[in-house]
């Protein structure tokens, strides 16, 4: 699939969720969303990157947006993750990779001198009408939910 245009509604979508329930995208309109795509629970920089999204979730909450964290795991495993980090926010669970591929994230890696095909760490920015604002690949955690929450201060602006 190609990657989804900024300006153009953000692809649709319909996940599992932790809190035993299903999140779709098209239920989340009047609310900015913040669509963040990791690797894999408990590893280090998934979890730095979910504790600084957490560590700011009451910004982005005042300024009417909903965090979600995607990634291959099991809602199981993201309950386990979720628990263990305190984290306030739905993790999705993508274990078919159909919203990894809405959103175009699944590339091939070099794991270990083996390639391999996993989530491109990317986060998107969603406003309340559904369209996409930001796009961020190639994440590097340090200060990255901090640019996140910046963007979406200046679209309020």
């Amino acid at each position: 699939m190609p990657e989804p245009a900024l300006d153009a509604p953000a692809p649709d979508f319909d996940a599992p969720a932790t809190g035993d329930r299903s999140i779709s995208l098209r239920e989340l309109r009047g609310k900015a969303v913040v669509l963040y795509f990791y690797p894999k629970d408990s590893t280090p920089g998934c979890t730095q990157e979910g504790q600084d999204f957490q560590r700011l979730s009451d910004d982005f909450a005042q300024r009417g947006a909903v965090i979600l964290g995607v990634s291959r795991d099991s809602v199981a495993s993201h309950e386990k993750f979720r628990a263990r980090q305190g984290y306030t926010f739905d993790l999705l669970s993508d274990t078919d990779e159909t919203v990894c591929r809405l959103y175009d994230v699944i590339r091939e890696k070099n794991m270990y001198g083996r390639k391999v095909l996993g989530i491109e760490r990317s986060t998107f920015l969603i406003d309340a009408d559904g369209v996409l604002r930001a796009a961020w690949r190639k994440v590097k955690v340090k200060g990255h939910a901090e640019a996140v929450l910046e963007h979406l201060r200046a679209l309020g602006d």
